[in-house]
């Protein structure tokens, strides 16, 4: 069931706050696994702001659609930052959540493809970086830093040139290790912070307030049904992104 379909809730007299869900870009669902195309605007799980998480919006939808009495299991896997768009990956089984716990834990069971715009190329086309990055709490930032510095972790990803227009150029990212805004700050080290994240020295916002950073592909074993599965973003509604979906190598 690969592909993206739009589902919106309809209004309600259950005490759900559907009447102002966004609605939901379902990338792939079955009866133990579900994967959406996030927004920039949604955050993963509930935080300090108190908005609304993905997940509530995920499970509303759920109880919805199923006509399911009760609370709704849902199981957050992994996150991107709510800056960030793209596919994102939750379990509807606790059974199926174990299995994928474990399967992220272990970074060679579960490809992650990211798209990244830069206004800077990188000097190579194509290559592998590795930084030690240590965590501001205080600025909600990584840093690039010595393998020394206390709480320093090792951050690797690879990455290829696989797209330019005339003023940004498209990174196809893999990570290899998963750490606080890898992406983020390793691009950033090397002369290339993606378009609109003022955090890591762009100098301009994107519009939407986030940054053109893109979770674009998922692919896995499954976990229950044990069948080869890959789970593909659409980008941002947006004349640049949709440029480079068109002419990416």
């Amino acid at each position: 069931m690969l592909g993206a379909m739009i589902f919106q809730t309809k209004k309600s007299n259950i005490n759900l706050c559907l009447c102002v869900m966004e609605p939901l870009e379902i990338l792939y669902i079955d009866n133990h696994i579900i994967a959406v195309n996030k927004k920039v605007s949604d955050i993963v799980q509930g935080d300090k702001t108190g908005d609304t998480p993905l997940s509530e919006h995920i499970k509303n939808y759920l109880k919805v659609t199923f006509n399911k009495p009760g609370e709704v299991f849902l199981g957050v896997t992994h996150r991107i930052d709510r800056p960030t768009t793209g596919a994102i990956l939750f379990a509807r089984t606790s059974k199926a959540l174990t299995r994928l716990n474990e399967m992220f834990k272990d970074k060679e069971a579960i490809k992650k493809t990211y798209w990244a715009l830069v206004k800077n190329p990188p000097k190579e086309q194509e290559g592998r970086l590795t930084h030690f990055l240590v965590k501001d709490t205080v600025k909600n930032k990584s840093r690039v830093c010595n393998a020394s510095v206390v709480g320093a972790k090792e951050a690797i990803l690879e990455y290829r040139l696989i797209g330019k227009s005339d003023t940004y150029y498209l990174l196809e990212v893999q990570l290899l290790t998963g750490r606080h805004h890898q992406i983020r700050a390793q691009l950033a080290a090397i002369g290339c912070p993606i378009k609109g994240d003022l955090k890591y020295g762009f100098p301009r916002s994107n519009p939407d307030g986030g940054i053109s950073l893109h979770a674009r592909c998922i692919e896995l074993i499954h976990p229950i049904q044990k069948t080869p599965l890959r789970i593909v973003a659409s980008v941002p509604d947006d004349s640049l992104w949709k440029y480079f979906e068109t002419h990416a190598k």
